[in-house]
């Protein structure tokens, strides 16, 4: 190959405008209606402006959405896998009409472009897989969800979104390429990492460079709020540490701002195409090796076998980027090397490691062994993910009013800071409603807000290192498995129901609240007008009526110490 393969397309669409149009714009966002747009549509976003999903110049309108879904190609015969469109909800939506033009906005207000609208209809699910079907190529999940709508039009962008971290490594396409041109290179295969790399992954991507006689780059996936998402730095130092170890002047890492999105071709598909916009003529899919979901939160995929695949085919044919399966590989330790399955030997031992197995090694501060992965690379990720004895974690009670939560609450925070292990805050559902949510009623969404804000509070103290006591009513299933989400990410999360009976929360009863709530003086009362929704998969159940403070507390004690979060 003489030169860098060409961008998708055959031009590389920079959306920023010049220097001159970008005040115009700026001037004239002050009297647009502004659209606040979340992390991953900003991401997205980014793509648009940087050129990675050149040709397109915006958001898809209608037909080209249909199109693709059902054949894989633009009305205009170009090929491209998966729709584009601005997702919002239904609220927001119908206040927009095609031939408005917004400002499209960070959460901080920042604003990357200026939105022409040309379309805006609601989504149509059951239509839209129906379309997918007739293409034979699946969607691994639907494009919006039920009642929101899409936007297409033009975009003008202005700047590309703020970051802050690792700023040497975030490159255009613009820049890679040139970065390419200065090193000479010409023939790139990209890797789009989005876990950190190991033995299998550094023996493979190393092999294959080699084979294929390309330089490598190392793209890691790197769109993820640093804030809010756990794995994002240990990624990046993980490949930061790895990087010394491959040829200097052969290979290179550099961060992309693209997101996890649901596994599946068409996503694989889009994959290549950023690809080649960054100047890579070949891609290898697959060989991720996948954390646990406590770490990460998402899972690996097993790859189809392209070479068998009409839409792997076709994606050969029509982006001009070969695309490189990762095989399944064990590790051989009679070789000391590691082996695609299928070629291992008749009789001779080989070992893996799994995901999960890596994960309890981790969080038990267990050895990682050197065929698995290298020192340096551990070493970042026990940083990242330190042994459950040195995480932080939430301990969240949820029963009815009077059922006993705030005693045992109570009680397990001062058991705990007696140890004097870790510093433990508890947020008592009065205290919190006094200080965090005063002025919230006990409608369902005000309930809801209160327990998120809980939550919030939570995750902060547990991505810290901290000890999160909380003691709510939190009525409703969905409200507790969002709030156990947004903590797991950074540590532990014990969910204790308090399974008292209703009857014997009555007799309980000193403010008269239940009998206040059947006479109707209290609306929406949780276990008499409103209901209370039991915990599907608490840690723990522990019915006061039949325990004591003490003996509550003990088996939470003993819990945390099974789970490894006390020594």
């Amino acid at each position: 190959m003489d030169a860098l393969i060409t961008p998708y397309g055959g031009t590389l669409i920079d959306l920023i405008a010049a220097p001159e149009r970008a005040e115009i714009l700026r001037q004239e966002a002050r009297n647009l209606v502004s659209l606040d747009l979340n992390w991953n549509q900003i991401c997205q976003l980014e793509l648009f402006l940087n050129g990675a999903l050149s040709p397109l110049r915006g958001y898809m309108g209608k037909a080209e959405m249909e199109s693709v879904l059902a054949t894989m190609k633009l009305p205009d015969g170009t090929f491209w896998p998966r729709p584009m469109m601005l997702t919002l909800d239904a609220r927001i939506a119908e206040k927009l009409s095609p031939g408005q033009s917004v400002a499209l906005r960070d959460a901080e207000g920042f604003m990357p472009a200026i939105l022409r609208i040309s379309e805006v209809w609601p989504a149509d699910l059951a239509s839209e897989m129906r379309l997918v079907a007739d293409s034979g190529v699946p969607l691994a999940r639907p494009l919006a969800d039920p009642g929101q709508y899409y936007v297409a039009g033009r975009l003008e962008g202005v700047a590309l979104p703020p970051r802050h971290d690792f700023l040497p490594l975030r490159l255009t396409p613009v820049q890679l390429r040139e970065q390419f041109a200065r090193r000479g290179w010409r023939r790139v295969t990209a890797y789009q990492a989005s876990q950190p790399l190991h033995r299998p992954q550094y023996e493979f991507l190393l092999g294959e460079a080699m084979k294929s006689e390309s330089n490598l780059l190392i793209h890691a996936v790197a769109g993820a709020d640093p804030v809010m998402e756990s794995s994002h730095f240990a990624l990046v130092r993980a490949c930061e540490a790895l990087i010394p170890r491959l040829p200097a002047s052969t290979t290179m890492l550099a961060l992309g701002p693209m997101t996890p999105w649901a596994a599946g071709p068409r996503k694989s598909l889009l994959k290549a195409i950023i690809a080649r916009n960054y100047g890579c003529a070949r891609l290898i899919l697959g060989g991720e090796t996948v954390l646990h979901t406590l770490l990460c939160r998402r899972r690996g995929i097993d790859l189809p076998d392209l070479d068998k695949d009409p839409a792997y085919s076709l994606a050969r044919d029509s982006l001009g980027v070969t695309l490189v399966p990762f095989p399944r590989l064990v590790y051989v330790e009679e070789r000391d090397a590691w082996l695609d399955e299928g070629e291992v030997p008749a009789g001779i031992r080989s070992q893996s490691m799994t995901g999960t197995e890596l994960s309890r090694r981790l969080m038990q501060g267990l050895k990682v062994p050197a065929w698995f992965s290298f020192p340096e690379v551990v070493a970042e990720l026990r940083r990242a993910y330190p042994p459950r004895s040195r995480q932080g974690y939430t301990v969240f009670f949820t029963g009815l009013s009077g059922s006993g939560k705030s005693t045992v609450a109570r009680a397990l925070t001062v058991r705990l800071m007696e140890t004097g292990e870790r510093r433990v805050s508890l947020l008592d559902g009065d205290i919190v409603r006094k200080h965090l949510s005063s002025e919230l009623g006990f409608s369902k969404a005000h309930r809801d807000i209160n327990i998120r804000r809980i939550g919030f509070v939570a995750s902060e103290i547990t991505k810290h290192g901290g000890t999160a006591i909380c003691a709510p009513i939190a009525p409703y299933q969905q409200t507790r498995r969002d709030v156990r989400a947004m903590i797991e990410q950074w540590g532990g999360f014990i969910e204790v129901h308090i399974a008292t009976s209703i009857e014997v929360c009555e007799q309980r009863d000193r403010k008269g609240l239940y009998a206040k709530a059947r006479a109707g003086l209290i609306p929406e009362f949780t276990g008499i007008s409103d209901p209370y929704e039991v915990p599907e998969n608490a840690e723990l159940v522990i019915d006061t009526a039949r325990y004591s403070v003490d003996e509550a507390v003990q088996m939470i004690v003993l819990k945390l110490e099974h789970e490894g979060y006390l020594r």
